[in-house]
Order: structure tokens, then C-alpha cells, then sequence
């Protein structure tokens, strides 16, 4: 029996129904999921979690190994320490780290720095509550007649960052808080914000670095209510070196006008 072939136009036709078939069936079954897409966190892989529907490594530090909290959902090195309270007794934190103190403006109202160690102001409300060669000044007993090292009422503590870093970090706010309250109280004086960095990188880039550490210490005082127009920055770069290491090189120093 002579089987009977198919016309071109009949070969074309079935060829253009099996192609539009096809997109059909791809379209009637399941939609392919994208790459790190979930419903839950049993669709992640070991170690992540399902957050609007995106595998992600966390959403709250319990999550994160020991030593690490959850940043924007990525797991980063959890800083030392974000309060001078958490470092053994004379340190500080500073840029999360604890450190031996370098001059008295790191030890708080008050406070001296005492071979890299801080000696800690005792609280008081009147001069009686000092001792004897001791009077009761803003709240913290000092030394009679021993003043200040600026020539305003209030001391400004310098703040510090870390490498290559221009963001302030927590252990710092507090700092920042009491500057802010410092200058506020000091009327009819303006104040230099003064960035430094160490001596890593050029001498251009540095000089961009720190002038970013003190504008953005100045835009964190100016949303504590400081007028900026009392704040001017002054980019030292690495042009000043502290001679105590890296660590306190990267800083922001301030200074009365």
C-alpha cells in the first residue's frame, strides 16, 4: 500500500501547532523559581533564611555565628564593644574597640588619663561631696583650680573611626551626644571639627577621608540640633599624626573658635 506524503504547507502548518503547544504546556506548569527565591526557609540553602521570599544569611543576630550580628541581612563582625562600660576597667571604646586612653578628653566629664589608663571623675552635687582638694564642678568632683584644657565650661572628646571608614559607629554617639549638649551650652563660640587620618593610602585620598570623618560628624551634631553655621571643617588629612599608633590617628578632633 503507497503510503501518501505530506504537502510542504501541511509539514509548516504541524510544525507551528507543535511550537504554540509547546509555549501552552510551558505556560500551564509551574513557573520556574529564580536562583536564592523562597516561600521558606526550608527552600534555602544550610545557613540562610526565607526573608520577603529571598534567601538571605539572617534577620537578627541569634542567627549569626558567635563573634557576628546581622547587618542588612548579611552576617558582619560584631564590634569589642560599643560603651566604655563594656572595657576593662581604664580603657575605652573607641570605633568599637577597647583602647588605652591618650589624653583626658577621652575619660568623660571629669575624667583624667593617667599612663593610658582612665581615671573615671567621681559624681557629685556639691563641693562637700569631693575631697578635700577637690571642688564639685558641672556635676564631677576635679582638682581645685586644675580647669579645663579647652576655655569653654565643657569638655569636647575626640571621636574616632575605623580604617578607611567615614560612618560613625555606635561607640561613638555617646560622645557625640555629650559634644552636642557641650556646644549647645557654650553660646557665642563656634567650633572646629577636625578630620585626621593615619598614613595608609596617598596623600589626596587622605586628604578626601578626612574631611568625609568631619562632615559626618558634623551632620550627625547637626541632627542633635547644632547649628552648622556654628561648625566649620578643616581636612587635616595624615598631616598630623598623634605618634600613638593608626588607631588614633583616625579621628575627629574638635576645637574652640
Amino acid at each position: 500500500m503507497t503510503r501518501s506524503r505530506l504537502r510542504p504547507v501541511e509539514v509548516l502548518l504541524i510544525a507551528v501547532l507543535a511550537a504554540v503547544l509547546g509555549l501552552v504546556l510551558v505556560g500551564c506548569g509551574d513557573e520556574t523559581k529564580k536562583p536564592g527565591s523562597c516561600k521558606a526557609d526550608k527552600d534555602c540553602k544550610q545557613g540562610q533564611v526565607c526573608f520577603n521570599n529571598k534567601c538571605v544569611e539572617c534577620t537578627e543576630d541569634a542567627q549569626c555565628p558567635k563573634g557576628k550580628r546581622c547587618s542588612a541581612n548579611a552576617c558582619i563582625a560584631a564590634p569589642e564593644c560599643t560603651k566604655d562600660d563594656q572595657c576593662p576597667a581604664g580603657k575605652v571604646c573607641q570605633a568599637g574597640k577597647c583602647k588605652s586612653c591618650a589624653s583626658d578628653n577621652e575619660c568623660g566629664p571629669g575624667g583624667t588619663c593617667e599612663a593610658g589608663a582612665c581615671k573615671r571623675a567621681n559624681k557629685c552635687a556639691k563641693d562637700e561631696d569631693c575631697a578635700d582638694d577637690e571642688d564639685c564642678v558641672n556635676g564631677f568632683c576635679k582638682k581645685a583650680g586644675g580647669g579645663s584644657s579647652s576655655d569653654a565650661d565643657c569638655m569636647l572628646s575626640t571621636v574616632y573611626f575605623g580604617f578607611d571608614q567615614a560612618t560613625i559607629q555606635e561607640s561613638e554617639r555617646d560622645r557625640l551626644d555629650k559634644n552636642a549638649q557641650c556646644i549647645e551650652q557654650t553660646k557665642g563660640k563656634q567650633v572646629f571639627l577636625l578630620g585626621h587620618t593615619d598614613t595608609s593610602g596617598t596623600e589626596e585620598y587622605n586628604i578626601a577621608l578626612s574631611e568625609r570623618r568631619a562632615q559626618s560628624v558634623a551632620d550627625f551634631l547637626s541632627r542633635l540640633g547644632v547649628d552648622p553655621a556654628r561648625m566649620q571643617i578643616v581636612p587635616k588629612g595624615e598631616t598630623e599624626p598623634t605618634g600613638l599608633g593608626d588607631d588614633k590617628d583616625r579621628r575627629c578632633e574638635f576645637q574652640w573658635r
